[in-house]
């Protein structure tokens, strides 16, 4: 079984910034890729970033430049550092761990990410 335990969500000013974690546990196969994604009050969940493990990067187009997509490895970790940041990008994250195959599709529980003033 796979499990997905995202933290660093919280409260913080427009304008601030806040790094959020995602650490994988279980048969994580070492080809895979892992994202962010966010659902705001009311919208649908929508695609931040993602990451391959080979280190390869996609952004929305509304978080390029301000947010930062990384992983570590060797601790099944996927990172995102998000700047700038803007009321707009209010919403609760989750992680997800994406593996080859069949039924390969997980996600975390999500963290909620407020920005305001």
């Amino acid at each position: 079984q796979v499990q997905l335990v995202e933290s660093g969500g919280g409260l913080v000013q427009p304008g601030g910034s806040l790094r959020l974690s995602c650490a994988a546990s279980g048969s994580i196969f070492r080809f895979n890729v892992m994202a962010w994604y966010r659902q705001a009050p009311g919208k649908q969940r929508e695609f931040v970033a993602g990451i391959t493990s080979g280190g390869t990067t996609n952004y929305a187009d509304s978080v390029k430049g301000r947010f930062t997509i990384s992983r570590d490895n060797a601790k099944n970790t996927v990172y995102l550092q998000m700047n700038s940041l803007k009321p707009e990008d209010t919403a609760i994250y989750y992680c997800n761990l994406l593996l080859p195959g069949p039924g390969g599709d997980y996600w975390g529980q999500g963290t909620q990410v407020i920005v305001s003033s």
